[in-house]
Order: C-alpha cells, then structure tokens, then sequence
C-alpha cells in the first residue's frame, strides 16, 4: 500500500488522450494487458506506444480497485496478511504500467508521451485518494494495528504495518467528508501544476539558444567544446555556425572558458531566466498556487505548514534540525565564498578588466584561479575520463566490496531509448540480482540532470525473489567529433552518485515492495549514491579506471596529484549555492498561510536578507526548481543532500580506517544499508552500521570547511 500511495501521490505527474469510444483495445494489440515475453520480464520498450497507455491505465486502476473492494469485503476478521500484505501486493498491473510511463516522460517524453500528459495527473490523483481516504478500508488496517503488540511480527512486518496505517492518516483519511473533498482538489489540482511546471521548464530549456557566427567569439573555448557546438548548429540545419544551449554540457564549458564576457552572460541569463521571462512557458503564477495549496493542505490535515508534515517522516524531524545544519554550514560557507570571490577580482583587477565579478563571470574566472593555484586545466583531465572507462570503474568498485559482475547486453533486446545500455547483474556465484539500463546524453525529449529509477522493484512473491530492473539516466557530454564521450571529474562523480542508487535497488533484501530498495526517508536516501562519489574520487581507485582515451595510459600521479590538491577548491561558492537553494526550499514551505506571492520579490528578498552575495545566484531559482515544484519529492527536502553528506563522509571514514575495499566494512554497509531498504528506522540503519550515531566533522575536513 505503501509503495502506491508513493507512486500516485508522490511521483504525480500527468497524462491526458482523447480514444475513440467504439475501439477497444486487446491483449495482443496493447502490450501491458499480458504478461510481458521478454527476457527477465523487462517491460517490451519496442512494443509500447503512446496510445496504449491510457487504456491500459483505466485497465490496471480496474484491477487494483477490484483487490481493493476485496480486501474491504473479506468476511475474515483484518488480520496482517489479509490486509496489510494483500494492500502491499495489490496494484501490480498499475505498477508496471506507470513505471513505464513515469520513467520515459522523464527520459524520453515524446510529443506523444507528453501530449496525454494531464489526464492521467488527475486520474492517478483521484484513484489515489479513493484508496487512501477509504474509511471503509482504514478501519481494517487499524484494526490490525491495534493488535500490533499482540501479533507475532519480524521486525520488516512491523515497519510494513506502521507505514501503511501512518500513510492512511496523514493521506487525511480522518477527515470530515466535507474536507476530504477539499483534499481530493488539492491533490488534482497539484498534480496538474506539477506537470505544467515541469513541461514550461522543459521547453525553456530547449527554447533557448546562444547562436555564434562570427569564429572569434569563440576564443578561449577548448576544441571540444566549439566541435561540439558546430554539431549541434549543423543538426538544427544552421550550417557554418555555432548553438550553445543551457544543457549543462554545453553551457559549462562555454561559461568557463569563453572570453566574450557579454556571451557569457547572455547564456547564463539565458539559463537562470528559465520559467520567468512573462511569456507561456512562465512558471511564477504556478509556483504561488503550488506553495498556497501545500500550506492549504499542511493546515487541513493539522499541521503548521506544508515543512512540519513533510518533515515528520524524515530522519530530521523538525524544521529547527534542519535550520540549525543549513545555518552552521551558511556561516562557515560564506567566509570561504568571499576568499574565493577576492582572488578572482584580484585577477579581474591585475587585467584592468576594469568590472566588479558578476554571477556569470564566476566560472571563467574560478578556472583561471584553479590554474594559477594548482596549475591544473580541466581539459587536461577529460581524456583520462572516458565515458566507458568511469562507468566500468564504478562496476570494478562494486565487485571489489560485494563480488557484483557486470555484463553487457549486446544482443538484441527491450530497451527504453535506442541508446541506452543495459547490463545484466549478478553476485559473485552467479545469481542474478537484477537488470540495469544507463541513458548517459542529453536530447530535446529529456529533462536536465542526473536520476535512479526502478522499472520494476525487488521482492518477493510466494517467497521466491523477483529481481529489480533499474535505470540510470543522466546528461553527460556526449562524443564530439572523432572523440568518444570524455567527462569532467564532476561528471565523473556523478556517475558514481547514481550508480550508489542503482546499488540501492540492486542489492535490495526485502519481502514487500513498499519497504523495499530506495523506499526511505528522503534525507537517507542520498547516503548510498553520495558515499561511492568518494570511490570516485580516491587517488588509489582512479588510477584504476582513468585512462587516456586514445593511449591507455594510466592517469599520471601529477595528474591525481593536482586533482587531491585542489579537492577544496571552490568549495565556498558550490557549498553557498547549494545551500542558498535548500534555504530557500525551506522558506517556501514553512509559510503559514496563503498569501499573494511575488516569486522574484520573495525569492529576492529571502536571499538578500540572509547574506547570500550577488556574485552567486542559488544553484535553483525558483522558476526552474524541479526539485520542488516538478513533484513534491524533495519538497522541503531539497536540504537532504547535505544531511546525507554528512552521513556518507562519517560512513566513508569508516573505510578509510580499516582499508577501501575492508570486506567486514563493505559487508556491514551492505546488510545494514544496502539490503535493508525501509524495513529499519533510518538512524537504527546507520548505528547498526556505524556503531553510533554521525559526526558532522568529516564532512568539514572534506569540503575545507572546518
């Protein structure tokens, strides 16, 4: 139960389809009404189109109201298998179905995809609330909770059962009926701004382009990089010049090097004016509606503000332990941030630039900075970073700590997106433990950024194991010219990050799919992706997988040298924009009540009034803030990050005083984090592994901050 409450209420995102009422859709004709004859029983990618969706959902939503009436009418007294095993097991066809569609909406949203987008927002709001405001249903489940103490229950049965009755009652299933119809428009309405929000940023992003025809606006910017933006001009059909666009690959590179400053800046702008430029793809009014809905509803279902229910099922708690983590590290941040803006203005000045360091200046300038300082060029550590080389690093990580084996699918089979890879996984013996996918480049059909999902989640049925099938996405650079795709060591590490999710879902050792994989609190969640982002950064484990693309070289000990001596680097400027964004998470959501919002003044003045520089924007201004605003999974959770930060550093630390690849150490974070998913209290989870609780203080000597 708990893993659909997740799914409809959390992850809504929308779908809309007109169908002709006299055609109907058959088994043979729409691929989710059968089971799927693939190899693993991944979804059949090829087979699935746009039209089949909508079908298919009124279908499974069929379905899963069925075994939903019959778990209501059971004539049996509510017992926990009959009711809280049966909920965690109903929904399966629906499951699958937006999984699917879930993942490539994200991936890959097609015209098509996106086009039947609305409806099914509200659709799986409605069906949402008609489970979890069933009182007819909840009284089953107390009842069962009620007896919680007298049952027989492992410690995985109790976890199930007080999520699923806690989930009932903060779904508002107490409510008067009145309010309960007020509720289910909140949540329609939310589902349909998630989606509104997430389209205008999607187009945004691909509305904007830097085009450059004159060659000597390109000064200064490596050969990769102008390559890269004449392959783009030439697939928009403007032969002769150069596109830049605000895709992180593209854009960085172009803000770190390019010498025309007005350029520069015309792309930044470009990129931070995203959603707020008064036109239809403006996302300031939806944003108002969205925060004055969640303070609507926090105060409807008896809470302060949208940040107090939130909160109350993360290892925070409250918002004061939030504050008071966000306001120690703003405090030590900000000092370093200064440091690093004066040298940069001491080269402005040493140059008669004759100008005041402005937002989109900062990465020009910081890499000119990381040269004098550490005489190091990100271009000359790209090569060592080829795609495939990093990603096989992170596999060899893997099989060094838990004995996994990675093999390449190369023959024909289902996948998402034409180029994606997949992997089958397997333990040292050979057991299978599940299917992965990885997606690595940019294109107009996918959303920015980095993220883990699972197409289907580990469990069990019948007490046999149902291995997972994950997929990672990201937006790396992609190959230019006669060069395969080579990676900045961020990219790098963030491939990392989102292998350790993957890890999560792969290694999950769980009973029921809604404790199982990443179904923890979202401020844990990050401790098993952050923590192998240390692997990736070792000294030891990179002259492992760093290696020229083109000789085979290993990465010289100059190289990793420079790499270790500047890991403080610009730290002050990425701790203070990160943490600018989650203060501002924060702010949004510990709002009282509705008011008229003037997002840039709100954003503006918050900002202004707690000392963040003007020479650094959040690294999320509101109108872009997909975190928040796209779905409410990291809502007033955006500070999650760091808290797991300071977990991952403490946890790694651990490594580090026996030895990195330590097998009682990897064997402990595996069955104590890995395998144990939601079937434990997050802290126990972490003492369990750790013998106590946390210490911030690694995290301090990691960034420079101490």
């Amino acid at each position: 139960m708990r893993q659909f409450l997740l799914l409809s209420l959390a992850m809504v995102f929308a779908f809309s389809a007109c169908q002709s009422p006299q055609k109907t859709e058959t088994s043979v004709e729409n691929p989710f009404f059968s089971k799927y004859d693939t190899p693993f029983n991944v979804p059949p990618f090829e087979q699935i189109k746009p039209e089949h969706y909508m079908p298919a959902i009124d279908k499974a939503m069929a379905e899963h109201k069925a075994e939903v009436d019959a778990i209501i009418n059971n004539t049996e007294a509510p017992s926990f298998e009959n009711t809280i095993v049966a909920l965690d097991e109903a929904g399966k066809m629906l499951s699958e179905v937006m999984s699917v569609y879930y993942s490539l909406k994200s991936a890959h949203g097609t015209e098509g995809i996106m086009a039947i987008a609305s409806e099914v927002g509200k659709k799986m709001s409605a069906h949402g609330d008609d489970i979890s405001l069933n009182p007819a249903l909840f009284e089953r489940v107390k009842a069962v909770y009620e007896q919680k103490d007298a049952l027989t229950l492992t410690g995985e049965q109790q976890m199930l059962l007080k999520d699923t009755y806690k989930g009932f009652v903060r779904s508002g299933v107490s409510l008067e009926e009145d309010e309960k119809v007020e509720l289910r428009k909140i949540n329609s309405r939310l589902s349909e701004l998630y989606n509104s929000f997430s389209t205008n940023v999607l187009k945004e992003t691909n509305n904007f382009k830097l085009v450059i025809e004159n060659k000597a606006d390109l000064a200064g910017l490596p050969e990769s990089s102008v390559i890269g933006a004449a392959e783009t001009a030439n697939e928009m059909g403007m032969e002769g010049k150069w596109v830049f666009t605000t895709q992180k690959p593209s854009m960085l590179p172009f803000l770190s090097y390019a010498d025309k400053r007005d350029l520069r800046e015309q792309l930044y702008k470009g990129y931070f004016m995203r959603g707020n430029n008064g036109n239809e793809f403006d996302n300031k009014l939806i944003i108002e509606e969205i925060v004055n809905l969640r303070v609507k509803k926090a105060n409807l279902l008896g809470y302060n503000n949208y940040a107090d229910y939130v909160l109350e099922e993360r290892m925070a708690n409250t918002t004061d332990k939030v504050y008071g983590l966000l306001e120690e590290l703003w405090a030590r941040a900000i000092p370093v941030a200064k440091k690093e803006l004066a040298d940069m203005q001491k080269i402005i000045d040493r140059e008669k630039g004759g100008f005041e360091l402005a937002s989109w200046d900062w990465w020009y300038y910081a890499e000119k900075v990381r040269q004098e300082k550490y005489n190091l060029d990100e271009n000359e550590v790209r090569p060592y970073f080829e795609l495939n080389n990093v990603r096989d690093g992170s596999f060899a990580v893997a099989t060094k700590l838990w004995g996994l084996q990675f093999e390449e699918i190369t023959t024909e089979f289902p996948k998402p997106h034409a180029d994606a890879q997949v992997f089958k996984v397997t333990e040292a013996d050979g057991t299978h433990k599940g299917i992965l996918y990885m997606d690595w480049h940019p294109r107009a059909t996918k959303k920015q950024g980095a993220w883990c999902g699972v197409f289907r989640k580990q469990h069990r049925e019948n007490g046999d194991n149902v291995p997972p099938v994950v997929t990672i996405v990201c937006n790396f650079s992609k190959p230019v010219g006669d060069k395969p795709a080579l990676l900045s060591f961020d990219e790098a590490s963030t491939l990392f990050h989102e292998f350790g999710h993957g890890l999560h879902q792969l290694l999950s050792d769980c009973n029921y799919k809604g404790l199982a994989g990443t179904s923890v609190p979202r401020d844990f969640v990050e401790l098993p992706s952050q923590v192998m982002e240390n692997w990736a950064g070792d000294a030891e484990v990179m002259k492992e997988y760093a290696r020229h693309y083109k000789t085979g070289e290993v990465i010289p000990d100059e190289l990793v040298e420079k790499l270790k001596n500047s890991a403080h680097f610009n730290q002050g400027f990425a701790t203070t924009e990160y943490l600018a964004a989650a203060l501002l998470d924060m702010n949004y959501h510990t709002q009282t009540k509705e008011q008229k919002l003037d997002v840039n003044k709100f954003e503006e003045d918050y900002l202004a009034g707690i000392g963040l520089m003007p020479e650094i924007i959040s690294r999320y201004k509101s109108t872009y803030f997909m975190h928040i605003f796209a779905s409410s999974g990291y809502t007033a959770g955006y500070y999650s990050y760091i808290w797991s930060a300071v977990l991952d550093a403490d946890a790694f630390e651990a490594f580090k005083e026996t030895s990195l690849y330590d097998q009682a150490t990897a064997t402990s974070f595996r069955k104590n984090i890995l395998e144990r998913g939601g079937t434990v209290e997050a802290m126990e989870m972490y003492k369990n592994f750790r013998g106590r609780e946390p210490k911030i203080e690694a995290l301090l000597r990691q960034r420079g901050l101490d």
